[in-house]
C-alpha cells in the first residue's frame, strides 16, 4: 500500500470516529435533554428528575467519556497504521 493511500485511509477511519463520537455527543446531550425530556422526567436519579440530570450534568459526563474513548481508539488507530509516536 503506498503512503498516499495509507495516509487517506488514517484519516478515514479519523474522521468516521470524529462523526461517531459527534453523533452520540449530540444523542445524550441535545437528544436527552432537550427531545426526550418528558419521558426522562417520569424517573428520578438522586432526587431529581432525569431529564434535567441529562440537561445539566449527563452530557458532560458523556463528554468526558466520549474523550477517554476517542484517546483509546486514536492510540488503537495509530498503532495501526503505525504512526504512533
Amino acid at each position: 500500500m503506498s503512503k498516499e493511500l495509507t495516509h487517506k485511509a488514517y484519516w478515514r477511519e479519523n474522521i468516521k470516529l470524529i462523526l461517531t463520537c459527534l453523533v452520540i455527543w449530540f444523542l445524550v446531550s441535545f437528544g436527552c435533554g432537550v427531545f426526550f425530556v418528558e419521558e426522562l422526567n417520569q424517573i428520578r436519579l438522586g432526587g431529581f428528575k432525569l431529564g434535567f440530570w441529562f440537561a445539566q450534568q449527563g452530557s458532560i459526563y458523556s463528554f468526558l467519556l466520549l474523550i477517554f474513548f476517542y484517546n483509546y481508539k486514536m492510540n488503537q488507530l495509530d498503532k495501526k497504521y503505525q504512526v504512533n509516536d
